[in-house]
């Protein structure tokens, strides 16, 4: 096989690969702008309908689609912000400051890695209820602040640091805060970047506890509304209000990716960076 052939190979079934992975995009879109009729018409139609503004006008303001995400907005922005401080304040303690069982107290970071949200719903709820935080904000703020894979990035990252500069830092007179805030935080905007894409994202995709916690309708987020959108009654789901509200709740989340993937991509290569 020469080596021209290879390359097409190679080409054609990179381009299959980003085909298959982009289909239930491509999908979405082209049904968003389609009747009821022309979704369910046989053959089945893979072009634009006509009715793309109807029903992204429909999503957005009769099923209150930009209250939802607004809502989710604010929580994924503080959840985010939070997370960042906390993460680089314990990794900062962990990797710079002497305390007993600091190892074991590592050790256990990581090990909250495998604990995903869900097995602790029930004693969260009863956490929650009993704070009195239920149907509030708090609720979706709070429980989710302290990050292990914050922890563990900025931990990686402080230790690449050369000690020489930690000792030429102590030499000029840096305390702890101005040591952090001079020289460690410009050091981790790479890493701020790439914790700040994954939490973002995280968030704004959050469901199932949002369903629980929250009874009021205003103060729901985006991914609770867009199934909110599949129960109109007694008539039938019309997908394409339905995909044009996916299409919308997908756009803050894409714009933050884009924004950052630069700084995401280097966040991650941490061995490279010094």
């Amino acid at each position: 096989m020469s080596k021209r052939t290879a390359n097409l190979l190679v080409h054609l079934a990179l381009s299959l690969s980003v085909a298959v992975v982009a289909a239930p995009l491509i999908l979405a879109f082209i049904f968003s702008t389609q009747t009821p009729a022309q979704i369910f018409s046989y053959p089945p139609k893979f072009t634009l309908g006509t009715a793309l503004l109807e029903n992204y006008r429909t999503a957005w303001y009769e099923f209150n689609l930009g209250r939802y995400m607004l809502n989710s907005f604010y929580i994924a922005i503080a959840v985010t912000v939070g997370k960042t401080v906390l993460s680089f304040m314990a990794a900062l303690a962990l990797v710079y400051f002497r305390f007993p069982l600091k190892n074991w107290v590592f050790t256990f970071i990581l090990l909250t890695l495998m604990m995903p949200t869900e097995i602790m719903i029930i004693a969260l709820f009863d956490l929650v209820s009993d704070l009195g935080w239920s149907n509030t904000y708090a609720a979706l703020i709070v429980p989710f602040l302290a990050s292990a894979t914050g922890t563990f990035l900025f931990r990686q990252q402080f230790l690449q640091i050369p000690l020489s500069l930690v000792d030429a830092a102590k030499i000029d007179g840096a305390g702890p805060i101005r040591f952090a805030w001079s020289i460690l935080l410009p050091m981790s905007m790479n890493v701020i970047a790439a914790l700040a894409v994954i939490e973002f994202v995280y968030m704004w995709n959050q469901y199932l506890w949002p369903l629980i916690v929250i009874r009021e309708g205003d103060r729901q987020v985006v991914q609770v509304g867009l199934r909110l959108m599949m129960n109109v009654g007694q008539d039938a789901t019309n997908w394409g209000i339905v995909m044009a509200g996916a299409i919308l709740a997908l756009l803050p989340a894409l714009v933050v990716f884009l924004l950052l993937q630069e700084q995401f991509s280097r966040g991650f290569a941490l061995s490279q960076e010094k």
